[in-house]
């Protein structure tokens, strides 16, 4: 067979394998182009997004008050925004390339250069420096951060600052309302500590008036002896006769009178000082003056108290004490006062429609702390209640009957004494459905061991 003959033979197939071969390259062409279609789809959805986080951070950086500048790791500005241009007066342009330090003028630039170097090691915070503005000199707090890349290598600094004046301006307005709460806090106290001086007036005033009455009367006793010795000091001097004075010693009875003098003398100032006890008592429990901390009697302190509160109650207000014969606590004694004054209060009015009124007051001391608590068997209060009784303002008691305040302020003074101050329900017995009263603890700390007893 010649080769003419040979080709002829092949040539079906070679045709039908050139179409195969067309066909697949017109579908990986297909293929490509399906690709190079969705590749431009994906990078326009990507342009999209960044032009959308693009305008989003622009508009974040134009909305900031805050001055904000970033520039390279040489310290070079790259990027400004608006509150920049508008402090300094000059363009974002303008500031293009420019070294950050050049911003500043003076010492302010040696600051700076030195904030530069820190914050490739730590971020620098509050920096104050003095920008050249376009109104002069403004001095601002900068806080630089350092830049990475995704490698960890430093590519830039982030610089936002704040003029000072804004944080001075917002410091004074803060510090003034600080101020002014703690006023109204202050006349709160003292209102409050004026309301509970206000329920015992009555009763301090009968308290004065037994000392004082006595004071009068043996000083009436003194006035009437002092005019029967001034009687037979005239007869001695006028020269009678020793049988004369004899007789009128005897008519003056000057033996009764000499014999009652130290007596009256000793009762005149016992009543004296108990005057001044009350008054003392009444001088710190409603001063307004502030006293350093120190060591007192706590126990002067309840018994003074108790006797305040407890003088005008029903009589047959039973009251328990267990307190040892000496303690001490350390801090304002008119202050605890108070707070002791305000708790026997609270457990008389919650006892005084009970058919046997009782109050149990115990104290001790533990390693570093002065304890006294205080039980009645009063009717209590709900859970609610209890979890609120030391609020502000809020009380259980009926309108007219309180102010809500008691607790609250003596939660607080205790707090800045550094004790505590707590309030809890007592089980009744398995047997008893009703609870049987509350019960306060007072804690104080003890006086330091270099404090001066008010003993002596």
């Amino acid at each position: 067979m010649d080769k003419e003959s040979q080709l002829t033979d092949y040539l079906p197939d070679l045709q039908s394998f050139t179409d195969e071969a067309w066909v697949e390259v017109i579908r990986k062409m297909d293929e490509a182009y399906a690709d190079l279609v969705g590749y431009q789809v994906q990078i326009e959805e990507q342009n999209a997004a960044l032009e959308e986080a693009r305008s989003f951070f622009d508009s974040v950086q134009s909305a900031m008050s805050d001055l904000l500048i970033a520039c390279d790791h040489e310290g070079r500005v790259q990027q400004v925004n608006r509150a920049c241009e508008e402090l300094t007066g000059r363009s974002a342009e303008d500031f293009i390339g420019a070294a950050l330090i050049s911003l500043c003028e003076g010492a302010c630039q040696q600051r700076l250069q030195q904030a530069l170097q820190q914050v490739r090691v730590e971020p620098v915070r509050d920096l104050e420096v003095e920008l050249e503005g376009k109104e002069g000199p403004v001095p601002l707090a900068l806080n630089c951060s350092a830049r990475f890349s995704q490698r960890g290598r430093l590519v830039g600094i982030v610089v936002a600052g704040r003029p000072l004046g804004e944080l001075q301006r917002a410091f004074k307005e803060l510090h003034q309302a600080h101020a002014e709460l703690k006023l109204a806090q202050e006349r709160l106290v003292q209102a409050e500590k004026m309301a509970s001086l206000g329920r015992l007036v009555a009763g301090v005033a009968h308290e004065l008036n037994n000392p004082i009455s006595f004071i009068y009367g043996n000083m009436h006793a003194l006035r009437g002896y002092t005019r029967r010795l001034t009687r037979y000091f005239d007869a001695v001097h006028a020269g009678e006769d020793r049988q004369s004075l004899a007789a009128l010693r005897e008519e003056l009875r000057l033996d009764k009178l000499i014999a009652d003098l130290d007596s009256l003398v000793e009762g005149t100032l016992e009543g004296a000082g108990r005057v001044r006890d009350i008054v003392d008592d009444l001088r710190q429990f409603s001063s307004t003056q502030k006293t350093s901390k120190a060591a007192f009697d706590l126990l002067h302190v309840v018994c003074s108290a108790l006797h305040w509160i407890t003088k005008d109650s029903p009589g047959q207000l039973e009251v328990i004490t267990h307190l040892p014969e000496h303690l001490e606590a350390y801090g304002h004694s008119g202050q605890i006062h108070q707070v002791i004054v305000n708790l026997l209060q609270n457990a008389v009015d919650a006892v005084h429609d009970q058919p046997h009124p009782r109050l149990v007051i115990t104290a001790g001391q533990t390693v570093d702390k002065a304890w006294l608590t205080l039980e009645d068997n009063g009717p209590g209060v709900s859970d609610e209640d209890l979890s609120r009784l030391f609020d502000p303002f809020y009380t259980t008691k009926p309108v007219g009957q309180g102010t809500g305040l008691g607790l609250s302020i003596s939660y607080g003074i205790v707090s800045e004494h550094q004790g505590s101050l707590t309030l809890k329900k007592i089980d009744p017995p398995a047997a008893e459905t009703p609870p049987r009263g509350m019960l306060a603890r007072l804690e104080l700390p003890l006086p330091p061991d270099d404090e001066e007893s008010p003993h002596g």
